[in-house]
């Protein structure tokens, strides 16, 4: 049973209007309404109110008996999104860091001195170059791979909500 079926069921048991549930839930009754005809979902802090206010344990609540449903479903999405989203800032900060990394040999390679010593052997930071720009190369590869990633996300949830 989906989840708009199941808190109505539950309200009319209790011989509760959408009015009466919305005061008890500190929430609009359209709110309550709205869940009903699974328009949307409430948030896990009103879940846990629902489920207070009609004595049945969340997995009853969430999971509605042995199937899956769409509470079920937005729950594992949230969670899906969350960790996904994760990823992405901790790419990003890999990437910032790449690219600080990368700009910072660059000045290290401008500003140092580079000399003959008297046996006649050359001093130089060579190696700062490739360096650098093995970083900044880096960096751009993790953006874009990160904005590409981003962008086939949306396209498919898009393409999913239709």
């Amino acid at each position: 049973m989906d989840f708009g079926k199941q808190i109505k069921q539950m309200r009319v048991e209790r011989k509760l209007t959408q009015e009466q549930m919305a005061d008890r839930l500190g929430v609009s009754r359209q709110a309550v309404s709205n869940w009903e005809n699974n328009k949307n979902l409430p948030d896990l802090e009103l879940i846990i109110a629902i489920s207070k206010l009609f004595s049945v344990s969340l997995d009853d609540l969430i999971l509605g008996g042995n199937t899956m449903n769409n509470l079920t479903e937005k729950l594992i999405q949230d969670g899906s999104e969350t960790r996904r989203a994760k990823i992405n800032l901790i790419s990003i900060a890999i990437g910032a860091i790449l690219l600080c990394i990368g700009i910072a040999c660059i000045f290290l390679k401008a500003v140092s001195v580079e000399y003959v010593d008297a046996q006649g052997i050359l001093h130089e930071n060579f190696f700062l170059i490739p360096i650098a720009f093995l970083c900044l190369f880096s960096s751009f590869i993790t953006f874009v791979s990160i904005g590409i990633k981003t962008i086939i996300f949306k396209i498919k949830k898009i393409r999913s909500e239709k």
